[in-house]
């Protein structure tokens, strides 16, 4: 329609019966169209519905191991992360110290690292192993298909 005044694109809108809606009001100048408000709201919500219909929603799973862990422990809590990567959710591996474990941190960093080891071809660290208060975190993804 080209550029008018508000006054004649509303005059316009009322009498086709529609709504005369701002498209993009920070343009210079503001462009408008004339529609039913309505319709156009509906359309609008249900491109959502549909967008949200095809999110994929990732969890982030956690695994918590301990200092002196047993081999067939380790290797179970491997299986189970296996499991989650392969559902296709984040991990969150955690060590809580406690008590004079404190002082043997460095013995935390070679679980992680041994944890990280056994899960090779399946998952990619995403943030290196951290002590944060009384516990060690590592984040997790799975590895990108190829």
């Amino acid at each position: 329609m080209g550029i008018m005044s508000p006054r004649d694109a509303l005059r316009m809108a009322i009498d086709k019966d529609l709504d005369l809606v701002k498209v993009a009001p920070q343009a210079k100048p503001p462009v408008c169209k004339i529609l039913d408000y309505g319709k156009y709201r509906f359309e609008m919500q249900k491109k959502e519905k549909e967008a949200k219909k095809n999110q994929k929603v990732v969890e982030i799973k956690e695994i918590r191991l301990s200092l002196n862990i047993d081999t067939n422990d380790f290797n179970t809590k491997v299986n189970q992360a296996a499991k989650f990567l392969q559902q296709g959710h984040k991990l969150k591996v955690s060590i809580r110290f406690r008590g004079r474990e404190m002082a043997h941190t460095s013995l935390g960093l070679d679980v992680h690292k041994r944890f990280a080891e056994a899960l090779a071809g399946k998952a990619v660290i995403d943030k290196q192993p951290k002590l944060e208060g009384r516990s060690m975190m590592m984040f997790m993804s799975p590895a990108p298909n190829k």
